[in-house]
């Protein structure tokens, strides 16, 4: 064929990548306020930075090869802040962004990519499921290879973007990913309504089935919630942003924002004198972080627990804190299920713990015991220990029973500080002096008070310190400058900042 001939042939078959499913589909979009697979691209990387791999793959159906450009996955490599990633972008306007042989090859590349280049990877999902009828029968069932797709050896970053329809392996990579957003209006499932309709019989809604409200508040498979698409893809970014591009180099170092560390001496006049009171720790955290680096995830899932990244002195921090807003910082399941994965994700990127505390143990009763609440101490407690970033733990309040251990303290982190507003027990005193002595205050206000003294003896962050379960009391508004030096002395100097990773391995999902 004459060269003149091939360039234009060439030209054809690029030209139709690019189409995507055509002018009519792109248009809807727009009219939708959805952006396509090829501009979530252009969103997430730097400009001109993205090089495509696979553009001209199709299905392997010769009968729809003309209309399955790229086989409906956008998939190659471009920068993030100048660092290098890898990106799947799923095109629903071509069969829904279905996945067959050819897509799955094209997605199995990205992630073996930035495992062993060392680069973060990143998922938009939207998708209708598996595409039929490429896979249906012996034929296409035996040529699937899906040995290691799912794998999660956490050796660089996943991050997800659900968008729309997102069924099959577009949850399959949310639920995956170290980190997933949600765009409002966009529905998450193992399959869409109509087909869970036919199997269970029963009419069932799209948001209640996998909607955002579901997956930030109820699953906590959400991280962060989105109201655009826009938003969604600078989520991803900035979630990168603390990371390192993988999990043998320390996270990235930024610039000290001005005025960061003014706001320490608010931190009093945040926190109530009367131990009964509530007070909202976030506003806690952002006075001790730098200035505006709080980057909260699951903020809607277990809000008697926070869960943040955030930056000290421009180095990259994870944040345990209890929040006394919420059931007054009481822990229960849904908590300790988003602090293990929390601990799993900073353990496995390098990123050095903090734990705030404040919280009067574990929620105990019937409905406790059904959402397996022992089971769950237990799996937070054996993260707990495999953690070999720099954990530091500053008693601020309340510190009761078994969550004392599981907060940090009880030599399961490097040091332990407590403010001298802290309080440190088995048990409430108040409760203590009722298992005890089977009294209440208004029984024998008199006998009450006595005990309940005697119950509270020996319970101060002076107490603790006094045997060592404390390295120091401090002032509240010292707590920045001594999480800086700490942080900085239990570094990991002989291997430049980076752990052992021992959680890699930890289940995806809970």
């Amino acid at each position: 064929m004459p060269f003149e001939e091939l360039i234009t042939e060439h030209k054809r078959r690029e030209a139709a990548a690019l189409a995507m499913g055509g002018p009519a589909k792109l248009a809807g979009r727009a009219e939708s306020g959805a952006l396509n697979a090829r501009e979530r691209v252009d969103l997430l990387f730097d400009a001109g930075t993205f090089t495509e791999t696979g553009r001209y793959g199709t299905s392997n159906l010769p009968e729809v090869r003309d209309s399955t450009p790229t086989d409906g996955k956008v998939t190659g490599f471009g920068a993030i802040e100048g660092r290098p990633a890898g990106v799947v972008s799923y095109d629903f306007t071509v069969k829904g962004a279905s996945s067959s042989q050819t897509s799955n090859k094209k997605m199995q590349h990205i992630k073996d990519v930035g495992a062993e280049r060392g680069m973060p990877v990143v998922y938009f999902c939207e998708s209708t499921g598996v595409r039929m009828p490429d896979i249906m029968g012996g034929v296409g069932m035996g040529g699937m290879n899906d040995k290691t797709r799912f794998l999660r050896r956490r050796e660089s970053p996943w991050a997800s973007a659900v968008f729309g329809y997102a069924f099959g392996s577009a949850a399959w990579h949310a639920v995956a990913a170290d980190f997933a957003v949600i765009r409002k209006g966009a529905v998450m499932a193992v399959s869409s309504p109509g087909l869970v309709s036919m199997a269970t019989g029963q009419t069932v809604d799209r948001e209640t089935l996998g909607g955002w409200k579901l997956h930030s508040q109820v699953t906590g498979f959400a991280d962060a919630v989105a109201d655009t698409d826009d938003e969604a893809v600078e989520a991803v970014r900035r979630f990168l942003s603390y990371l390192p591009s993988h999990r043998d180099e320390p996270p990235p170092v930024t610039g000290v924002p001005a005025g960061s560390g003014a706001r320490v001496g608010e931190l009093l006049g945040l926190l109530p004198e009367s131990q009964s009171q509530v007070y909202d720790v976030k506003k806690v955290i952002d006075a001790i972080v730098d200035e505006g680096s709080m980057f909260e995830l699951k903020a809607r899932y277990a809000r008697n627990a926070v869960t943040t990244l955030a930056r000290l002195d421009g180095h990259s921090v994870g944040i345990v804190a209890s929040n006394p807003l919420s059931k007054g910082g009481a822990v229960d399941a849904d908590a300790c299920d988003k602090i293990t994965s929390f601990l799993v994700l900073c353990d496995s990127y390098n990123i050095p713990l903090v734990f705030l505390v404040d919280q009067p143990g574990f929620l105990v009763g019937v409905e406790a015991e059904r959402q397996k609440i022992a089971g769950k101490v237990v799996n937070w407690m054996n993260a707990l220990s495999l953690v070999t970033v720099p954990k530091v733990t500053v008693l601020m309040r309340k510190s009761y029973g078994q969550a004392f251990v599981n907060m940090g303290a009880a030599n399961t982190a490097d040091t332990v500080a407590a403010w001298w507003t802290a309080s440190i027990s088995f048990m409430d005193p108040r409760s203590a002096v009722r298992v005890v002595h089977g009294i209440t205050p208004d029984e024998d206000p008199e006998r009450y008070d006595r005990l309940l003294q005697n119950m509270s003896r020996d319970n101060t962050a002076y107490d603790l310190a006094s045997v060592y379960g404390a390295a120091d009391v401090i002032d509240p508004r010292e707590t920045r400058a001594y999480l800086l030096d700490n942080l900085g002395i239990y570094q990991k100097r002989r291997t430049e900042g980076v752990g052992e990773h021992l959680l890699s391995n930890w289940p995806t999902s809970y």
